[in-house]
């Protein structure tokens, strides 16, 4: 009975594991589709409003809208949105381009 529980356990952990590093392995990048096609500047200072922030610039770099803002603590952050699904890109820098 013991070993048919720890059985389970390691396989319950095994299947958590996969789970969490296919979720972790879709890489969020800038949009290449058409300005068009990008949500409004509006609804990404909407969503950082309601995290605590106080947005003080968004600029659009390279399908990306990069926003400039602080925290409630005054600390500054610096982020970096796909501009068509705004999902938080890894890289800060990720829009600007490269010389």
């Amino acid at each position: 009975m013991l070993r048919v529980t720890l059985l389970a356990a390691c396989a319950l952990i095994a299947a958590n594991a996969n789970f969490a590093s296919a979720a972790s392995a879709a890489k969020v990048e800038c949009s290449k589709a058409d300005a068009a096609k990008f949500k409004p500047q509006a609804d990404l200072v909407a969503a950082l409003k309601a995290k605590g922030l106080t947005v003080s610039k968004i600029k659009v770099e390279g399908g990306c809208y990069e926003a400039y803002a602080t925290d409630a603590g005054g600390k500054k952050v610096n982020a970096a949105y796909n501009a068509e699904t705004l999902e938080q890109v890894d890289n800060a820098e990720a829009g600007e381009k490269k010389q």
